[in-house]
């Protein structure tokens, strides 16, 4: 079978990505089972436009005329792929080379799955995911162990059925970067569809090499896509109470003698993200009764079935 005839497509999202795209490509090149690769540039200006332009492997490239964020380029990606199956592949990761066929032999063992995550793990050999679950106020925390109970996938690395992600509306390019694949992994289990881990699929990452886990701007983008999800997705119960305790929390802290130094307790910011939520807040619930209509399975379902554990 020949690239051109692969059923996958991995799909790698990239931002001056040029000091590490080298090593996830190397990696691609690699694999065991053939597939097409699919990079879009986030409009780099550090040289990656010519890296890939060299690689022997040939990638094909789509590159934006402006940065759209992991989610955004995701977006526009999909918009390409004609394989019945979708890579989700961070720059900075690069696959074993048994990566992709046990991705893809785990989802054909698994009809009912739209989607199975990978084992990613750090330079140092520590686990970063196998997987993501939903906490009781609805974050999505990554595993650090194989589990069985998996919510959703890591978007650093995971395989996804083309069509079904079509189906439940593809992915939010509005949130830029983060929670974009706990929300595909909502919308999916909502239409029915089960998530799926596959510990053996490793991944060695180097996390954050695009984006600076911790800052202001990762808060910002966290912490209100979080918000978002929860209003797109979750129980109405449930939304309604986590940005109520989000904008009493964000009241409180000045008057608090002391708080974390965590960039999410900067009043400032927690305002930024309260007026960014506030402004996309109609969008958003019409979306929210996009979803609601492609429903299978009722919200408070999935929250009990998941939340917490």
């Amino acid at each position: 079978m020949t690239s051109a005839e692969s059923g996958t497509t991995v799909v790698v999202v990239t931002w001056r990505g040029a000091a590490h795209l080298t090593a996830c490509l190397d990696a691609l090149a690699a694999q065991s089972r053939p597939h097409r690769t699919l990079v879009v540039d986030n409009a780099s200006a550090d040289g990656t436009a010519a890296l890939l332009a060299a690689h022997p492997s040939r990638p094909e490239v789509l590159r934006l005329r402006r940065n759209t964020g992991y989610a955004g380029a995701m977006a526009r990606a999909l918009d390409r792929v004609t394989t019945p199956r979708i890579a989700w592949l961070n720059d900075d990761a690069a696959p074993e080379p048994t990566w992709l066929a046990t991705l893809e032999d785990t989802l054909d063992n698994q009809p009912l799955a739209a989607a199975v995550t990978s084992r990613l793990e750090l330079p140092d050999g520590r686990t970063q995911s196998t997987g993501v679950r939903l906490t009781a106020d609805g974050h999505g925390a990554d595993l650090a162990e194989p589990s069985t109970e998996v919510f959703g996938f890591c978007g650093g690395a995971a395989l996804l059925r083309t069509e079904a992600v079509r189906a439940v509306g593809g992915v939010p390019a509005s949130f830029f970067c983060y929670y974009e694949d706990t929300d595909t992994a909502w919308r999916l289990r909502l239409a029915g569809w089960h998530v799926v881990a596959a510990p053996a699929a490793r991944v060695r990452h180097l996390h954050g090499a695009s984006t600076n886990p911790g800052s202001p701007q990762f808060h910002r983008w966290n912490e209100r896509n979080r918000l978002l999800m929860l209003l797109r997705c979750a129980p109405a119960a449930v939304a309604v109470r986590e940005l109520a305790r989000f904008a009493v929390l964000t009241a409180l802290l000045p008057l608090r003698r002391t708080r974390p130094k965590a960039a999410n307790f900067d009043p400032a910011l927690r305002l930024h993200v309260l007026a960014e939520v506030a402004v996309r807040l109609p969008a958003t619930l019409r979306e929210r009764g996009r979803v609601t209509r492609i429903a299978a399975l009722r919200r408070g379902a999935i929250w009990e079935a998941w939340a917490g554990l």
